[in-house]
């Protein structure tokens, strides 16, 4: 038996997001149940399109949380996890696995894991919560091994260290590449080509901020990681999140593909759903519906 293997948000559904559900030997595992939005992209907020599809994604996460065993958080941005108190409650007996929250940590993801542990108790109601990184369990024949943390994006990066994933089960081998934007470091890459996973779904770089907030020599490296990456895939390989903010992603996809000599293809496609890469699209929602006017790339946030 394989596998099974579920991309319940992802940039390419229309909002920030990489969660998935895996299961494989009667074990149901959820990797990064979180969703976000820009609060600015064009200059522009959020259209109501992107709103609602926020919450009908953050719902989902909600009704596949109900029947989980075991939750995984790679690291502490607001899309991967639920944090809101109010859904405290959907980790109550549930085992977690996650990003180390005292070391190898900035301070604002430090802060956030505070919040979500003890200021909303989910320390208390999870059954047992233990750190992933660098580490391997093994529940009911099911491995869950965590890389050791690696940048989140680029060597030195301001934004943290995250905790990729690999999941194994009945000779499959299924990696979840969290934010690791490529990858732009050779520990993430190294990482990747020792687990050698059947299907790999990953980050891939922000090339939308190439030369603008991320230099692109960072980007190309992402690129030319990426295609490493997919060359020791077996099966397939899942490329989103940063990397389909991008208008050009589709084009991008392609060239990896071509260049990796792998199968490289969106969550959207993985999943056969529509292809809505609804923040990139934001200027024309608000051109179409005669909103407000947008100026250059403003702020982001992950």
């Amino acid at each position: 038996m394989e596998i099974r293997v579920r991309v319940i948000g992802a940039d390419s559904f229309g909002s920030r997001s990489m969660a998935t559900v895996v299961e494989a030997g009667g074990v149901k595992i959820f990797i990064d149940p979180g969703v976000a939005y820009a609060p600015r992209r064009y200059g522009l907020p959020p259209h109501p399109v992107e709103l609602r599809r926020l919450e009908e994604i953050r719902e989902e996460i909600r009704r596949e949380l109900e029947d989980t065993d075991i939750i995984v958080i790679t690291h502490y941005h607001y899309d991967h996890y639920l944090r809101d108190p109010g859904d405290a409650e959907l980790y109550r007996g549930k085992i977690l696995l996650v990003k180390d929250p005292r070391h190898a940590i900035n301070l604002s993801q430090k802060l956030r894991a505070h919040r979500l542990f003890r200021v909303n108790r989910v320390e208390e109601l999870a059954s047992r919560l233990e750190v992933l990184d660098g580490r391997s369990f093994k529940f009911d024949g099911v491995r869950v091994a965590g890389s050791p943390p690696v940048p989140h994006g680029a060597e030195g990066s301001k934004l943290g260290y995250v905790v990729m994933v690999l999941v194994e089960c009945c000779g499959y081998r299924f990696v979840h590449g969290s934010d690791v934007q490529g990858p732009m470091n050779r520990a993430a890459l190294d990482w990747i080509r020792e687990a050698r996973p059947d299907l790999l779904f990953i980050s891939g770089p922000p090339t939308y901020f190439a030369g603008f907030k991320v230099p692109r020599e960072d980007v190309e490296r992402g690129l030319q990681g990426l295609v490493e990456a997919a060359r020791h895939v077996s099966e397939l390989v899942i490329a989103d999140h940063h990397f389909a903010r991008d208008l050009e992603y589709p084009r991008l996809l392609e060239e990896v593909s071509r260049a990796s000599g792998a199968r490289v293809v969106s969550a959207a496609e993985y999943m056969g759903r529509p292809y809505e890469p609804l923040e990139a699209l934001r200027r024309e929602l608000w051109r179409r519906d005669g909103g407000p006017g947008g100026g250059e790339e403003a702020a982001d946030s992950d």
